[in-house]
């Protein structure tokens, strides 16, 4: 990764903002983290314990989905960066505060990918490659929640209906193509898809069954208080979406995973294909953030929290402008044609109530999901590290003891968290043993 001047300015600034709008509570990254911010607001919560909870539902992302993919890619990401910027805003008691320590991280994410990535080869027991696991599953995991809350609020049978709908959708998905390109949705992407469009089917089918719940008078209605209070904050989360488009411009920042990896390869090898892969990166992530949009909207409607970037748009035009610049204005003008855009939508569901209640069902099931995925990614990760030593069953007993230790002692780690952190510490621990001669490699 390039460190020069200006990418240190840019990310620089765009956590510094980012930190600022979480703890205004104008804006976070994690979608499962909005609903809290609300009861944060209105006094329902207290700081420590909303701190608490947002801590709690990114940490896992941070540990996995984060470094892992910073480290495989050499590119920053969302999960990484932004993750973090909630955390800090949510912490920190001072909106000044709170945007020096986001500066503060970004930068140091910046400069230091490259020297973490080296210190950690040097290990023995390579920790580094086996934590690449991690993240295996996340995207998998993260794609089914809809299922999960469509089964949280409709019932199983439903629920049943949508999983065979997404599973057929995952398979012969990823063979339709777009584009000069003849790009492809991933096979996570189309799962997702899927099963966000049946969640508000399923909402309006009730709602219009029961029209009694519905109101077309948004006067004074939640919604549109909330609506409302995203428009007062259009300035700042302009300024967030250029500052992430012009990020993705200057090629040390990718958007998602459906995009990083193609990025990686058109960034740091020698190919002639490079503009070819920018180009699938951008497809794919234009298809992502359609996928995304009924989520995004319907939570930041709910809750009247927007995401740091808005329906992930300013992603696709960071890759394809010609120059940062472009970048910028384009990344601020696709921020505000959304906030713009969520009075209409707003309006819609102000007829279809089920929508609003989602929210809570959402939150669940993303959390319920990603533990699941994370959990698995980790054993994986210790699994990998097994088979680099003599007696391969010593990684899984120590991951095991610590979780064991987690859960009879009321959960000391959040479920969220307790992955990554067997997993990085089983590879600290076998390393110790290998310096004191209690170890050995496999050759």
């Amino acid at each position: 990764m390039e460190i020069s001047v200006l990418s240190v300015l840019v990310v620089g600034a765009l956590c510094a903002i980012t930190a600022l709008l979480s703890n205004v509570g104008a804006a976070v990254f994690n979608d499962g983290v909005r609903p809290f911010v609300p009861e944060f607001l209105e006094g329902r919560m207290p700081r420590p314990e909303y701190a608490l909870a947002v801590f709690g539902m990114c940490i896992g992302f941070i540990a996995s989905v984060g470094i892992g993919n910073a480290l495989a890619t050499n590119l920053l990401n969302p999960w990484l960066l932004f993750l973090a910027t909630d955390i800090i805003g949510a912490i920190c008691p001072k909106k000044w505060l709170a945007a020096v320590a986001g500066a503060a991280w970004g930068v140091l994410c910046l400069v230091g990918i490259s020297g973490i990535n080296a210190v950690l080869t040097f290990m023995p027991v390579d920790l580094i490659g086996a934590l690449g696991q991690l993240g295996t599953y996340i995207v998998t995991g993260f794609a089914l929640f809809p299922v999960v809350a469509i089964i949280m609020q409709f019932g199983w049978q439903r629920g049943i209906i949508t999983a065979v709908l997404a599973v057929v959708a995952r398979v012969f998905g990823p063979m339709l193509t777009f584009g000069p390109t003849q790009a492809s949705i991933s096979a996570d992407a189309w799962t997702l898809l899927v099963g966000v469009i049946m969640l508000v089917a399923f909402a309006v089918q009730k709602d219009l069954k029961d029209k009694d719940r519905a109101s077309d008078d948004l006067e004074g209605n939640l919604f549109s208080e909330r609506v409302g209070r995203i428009r007062k904050n259009v300035p700042f989360l302009m300024i967030a979406g250029g500052l992430i488009a012009v990020a993705c411009n200057l090629h040390f920042f990718a958007g998602s995973d459906v995009s990083m990896f193609s990025l990686s390869e058109a960034y740091y090898s020698a190919g002639s294909g490079a503009e070819a892969l920018i180009q699938t990166a951008a497809v794919n992530e234009l298809f992502r953030g359609i996928s995304f949009i009924p989520l995004i909207a319907v939570t930041a409607i709910t809750t009247g929290v927007y995401g740091v970037a808005g329906f992930t748009f300013v992603y696709v035009a960071g890759y394809l402008s010609p120059n940062p610049i472009v970048a910028a204005a384009l990344g601020a003008v696709i921020i505000f044609v959304e906030v713009m855009a969520l009075g209409v939508i707003g309006k819609q569901l102000g007829r279809f109530p089920s929508l609003r209640d989602a929210a809570d069902n959402i939150r669940s099931a993303m959390s319920s999901c990603v533990e699941f995925a994370l959990l698995f990614g980790s054993l994986n990760a210790v699994i990998v590290m097994g088979t680099q030593i003599a007696n391969p069953t010593l990684a899984f007993a120590i991951a095991a003891a610590i979780y064991y230790v987690n859960e009879v002692t009321g959960r000391k780690i959040m479920r969220m968290a307790i992955g990554p952190v067997f997993a990085v510490a089983t590879g600290i621990i076998l390393n110790l043993l290998y310096v004191l001669g209690l170890v050995a490699i496999v050759a």
